[in-house]
């Protein structure tokens, strides 16, 4: 592993769909973050679900962070292609926590009217708990399950670096989560900390949408006696009519590089941010030098009008 003690950023994109400019922001910050530090950026495609993240969408992301300037101190890594890696980790975790068959369908949890957690899930029930050797291989015979760690009635804490103290009490507020699907597709969960924890990622900067996983990703890091990075999760991104922007409504980045050059990019989603104050064509190595995380907005970042009208 490599050490721990050099800061250590990364982009982590999935390409489900083409990069918008809130995934720029954030590769942005995330490098702005480790390089003032004078640290390593990592890229790395987490493609985990590969039917559903073509290699065309992967392609589009690193020739836009290429031609930003955003490059990677390490060659990409692929999700996708580290499937063993995830093996040993789950190995590791059946050593250390109680893992066990799922049988429950999405229908079956919706059902329940179980709490919902902010990253879509629902706050698991343990039905499939307590299910007999006999009873697990009865429901094998029909059904995949899925592999879910049981969580202690613990509360993890942490310190965001945006958000401040952030907790969650994992019996209550999340379950028992998944770390492998029914298809056999090893989950994000299990998937980011073996990643990071490789890479030697000392630092973890992506979208507010993902605040809510963090404790679970805490804990299994302390299983697997990895060290903990510090967080930072960014405002997401609107344009200037105040709408989110995503992948689903085809807002793609390749129209603002179309459109401008890739020094008035980076000024406007830097200014957007608060990390300049004033609206102007910006150079990496400036921003570098001028990168402060008192200055990054904690509320909504609304895009420049110029480029939510290239959008």
């Amino acid at each position: 592993m490599i050490n721990v003690r050099i800061p250590t950023g990364r982009f982590a994109p999935t390409p489900s769909g083409y990069m918008h400019a809130g995934n720029i922001l954030c590769a942005l910050i995330a490098y702005l973050s480790v390089k003032s530090k004078g640290g390593r950026f990592l890229v790395r495609i987490e493609d985990l679900d590969a039917p559903r993240c073509p290699r065309s969408c992967s392609l589009e992301i690193l020739n836009v962070l290429d031609a930003l300037g955003l490059k990677s101190d390490a060659p990409t890594v692929f999700q996708s292609d580290r499937a063993d890696a995830y093996k040993i980790a789950e190995s590791a975790l059946g050593e250390r926590a109680k893992l066990y068959p799922c049988f429950c369908t999405r229908a079956e949890l919706h059902a329940a009217h179980a709490p919902r957690l902010t990253d879509g899930g629902t706050v698991y029930s343990g039905a499939c708990k307590d299910l007999t050797a006999q009873q697990a291989a009865e429901l094998s015979a029909t059904r995949k399950p899925c592999v879910r760690i049981e969580v202690p009635d613990r509360t993890i804490a942490f310190v965001d670096g945006l958000y401040g103290e952030y907790s969650q009490n994992l019996a209550d507020e999340c379950g028992d989560f998944i770390i492998k699907r029914s298809d056999g597709i090893y989950a994000y969960q299990l998937a980011v900390v073996a990643d990071d924890g490789e890479s030697g990622v000392t630092e973890v900067v992506r979208g507010a949408d993902l605040l809510s996983s963090t404790p679970r990703q805490i804990f299994l890091q302390r299983l697997l006696d990895l060290p903990v990075p510090e967080y930072y999760h960014i405002p997401l991104v609107c344009d200037a009519d105040g709408r989110k922007l995503s992948k689903s409504q085809n807002d793609s980045a390749e129209r603002l590089l179309n459109e401008f050059d890739a020094e008035t990019v980076l000024g406007g989603l830097a200014c957007s941010a608060g990390i300049i104050p004033v609206l102007r064509p910006t150079s990496l190595d400036e921003l570098t030098q001028k990168f402060d995380w008192k200055n990054v907005v904690r509320d909504r970042i609304v895009l420049p009008e110029k480029f939510s009208a290239a959008l």
